[in-house]
Formats: C-alpha cells, structure tokens, sequence
C-alpha cells in the first residue's frame, strides 16, 4: 500500500514540475546534434530527486547520508539543466556528493589513500559516462530499471546488503519517469537532473554490495553501457574530437539516428542485454577475469565490428 501511495504521489509531483517548467520555459529545444525533433520538457529525471526526499523523510538514520548527496548532486544538475553551469563548479559538487557517498560506505576508514583516489575518478568517472548515454527516448529510464531490479534481486534472494526500500524507491521513480519518457514522442527528458541522480544512486547501490561482498563482478551489471561509453570515448579521440562536447557516435546514436532504428528499439535493446548480462553475472560462480572476458569480449566485438559498418553504410 506504501508503495501505491508512493508511485502515486511521484506521479501528482511530477506532472506538477511540468506545469512549472512550461510555465518558466525549461525546455530542451532540438539542435544538430539532438536525437529529437521537438520542444520537450527538460528535467523530468527530477522524480529521482524527489525520491530521495522521500527516503530522507522515511528513516534519515538509514538512508540520510546516501539521499542527501543524491539531492546535492541532483540539485546541481537541475540547475546545470536551467543554467548551464561551468564544468569546475559541476565538478565541485560531484566531489562533494561522491564524498558523502564514500563516507555512508566506509571508503576513508578502511581503504589507503591511493585506492581512495582512484574510486573518486571511477565513481565521477561512471557517473557522467551514464549521462552522456542518456540521448534517446527511453534509454537511460529502462536501463536504469534493469539494474535496480537486478541489485534488488540480489539484495532479496542472494546477499541482502542494504534496506530494499533504499532500492524500491528509485524503481518506482524509474516506473514514473518512464510512463512520460518511454514513448515515440516523449512528454519529458531525464536532462542532467536526471541522469546524472539515478547514475549516483546505483553506483551507491552497486559499490555497497562491491564493497559488503568483495565480488567486483556486479560492475558488469553496468557493461552495456560501459562498453558504450569508453570505446566511443576512444572512437572520439582518434577522432581528435573535444570529448566533453555534445556528440551522436555512440553506437546507440548511430542506430536511432543514423539508421533510423526506432528509439524504443534501441532503448529496449540496450536494456535487454543487459538483462541477460546481469542474469549471468549474478548467476555463476566464475572468476572475474573470466566473467569480464565472457561479458565484456562479445560487447566489445560487436561494437567494433558493426559501428564501422553502420558508419560506412551511412557515408556511402
């Protein structure tokens, strides 16, 4: 019944931001290098700041830390969304959130200084990876909703690692966003509030249960879009290309836009990879090598075999 409530109460708060941000003009208008063709509503991801909220409310014990750096990172993303914020003064309070982050999982007590570091560039590193895959209809909502469901498989039948409301929260905001998102011609954007807030909140999930077990398996469980992201970042720099700079040759941007693959295809292809990925990784016993290379071999392989040829056909 909490939960009902709960989706209820995502969905009045926001069809309300809608009315706002129509009011005050927060829209994402397409451009060259946008997968969309019309005026939307920017920042509809701000249901996951909203649910951090609400986890803040339910047991500020148990989820206060965590949540007030996914409303620190998410805050400033909004804004970034608004206002289009300068990348140290982004950078500043991703730091800060991340260390929140570290302080809720323990990292500065039990880990030396230059494994610290290290999480630092991986963790921000992840994060804003997970945004700039957010370009098509549905995507980073579906995807997102694979994963939970996987941490909360596995926080419910194999290690129970962390309270599942602390996970069911951010599905039920996914559900929300995506009823909006998950169409042929969206009624919103995740934008950067978006992204950006539910990618903090499952690398939470994800280094708790990395940490609590010791299995660095379950970063797979982010795979589909890691190999998406660092080979196209190498793509980019062959390319001699600004990688920080709003682009379309992600292999999923190749598809929707290029080849004209519907954007829910892809969304839902990226998604269902990864579903089967994430039922392997937490189904076998393997070692990590040997689940990165049964993972990670094939993704690369038909990354690096079939963009070129998406991309030449293109030209040609």
């Amino acid at each position: 019944m909490m939960y009902l409530a709960l989706t209820a109460a995502f969905f009045l708060l926001i069809n309300i931001y809608f009315k706002l941000a129509a009011h005050y003009n927060i829209i994402d208008k397409p451009n060259e290098r946008s997968s969309h063709t019309s005026i939307t509503i920017r920042g509809g991801g701000i249901v996951f700041v909203i649910a951090a909220l609400v986890a803040l409310c339910l047991d500020f014990q148990a989820f206060g830390i965590p949540a007030i750096g996914v409303i620190i990172i998410g805050t400033i993303s909004f804004l970034d969304d608004i206002y289009s914020l300068p990348n140290k003064v982004r950078l500043l309070f991703h730091i800060a959130a991340v260390s929140l982050m570290f302080y809720y999982l323990a990292v500065f007590t039990t880990l030396p200084v230059y494994v610290i570091a290290a999480f630092y560039i991986l963790v921000i590193g992840i994060i804003n990876a997970y945004n700039f895959m957010d370009g098509i209809n549905g995507i980073t909502g579906l995807y997102s909703l694979v994963t939970l469901c996987a941490l909360q498989y596995v926080n419910m039948e194999r290690v129970p690692f962390i309270n599942e409301d602390m996970i069911w929260l951010p599905v039920l905001a996914c559900v929300v966003f995506l009823f909006y998102n998950f169409r042929k011609k969206a009624a919103c954007f995740a934008g950067d509030v978006g992204s950006v807030t539910i990618a903090f909140w499952i690398v939470t999930l994800l280094l708790k249960l990395i940490l609590f077990t010791g299995e660095w398996k379950y970063l797979l469980l982010l795979s589909v879009y890691g190999v998406d992201a660092v080979l196209t970042i190498l793509h980019r720099l062959s390319l001699k290309q600004n990688i920080f700079k709003a682009h379309r040759l992600h292999f999923y941007q190749i598809m929707a836009n290029e080849r004209k693959v519907p954007h829910l295809m892809v969304a839902s292809l990226y998604a269902f990879v990864q579903g089967v990925i994430d039922v392997f990784v937490v189904g076998n016993q393997h070692s990590l090598p040997l689940n990165i290379g049964l993972v990670c071999v094939p993704l690369i392989l038909i990354y690096v075999i079939f963009k070129p040829q998406l991309m030449h056909k293109i030209a040609a």
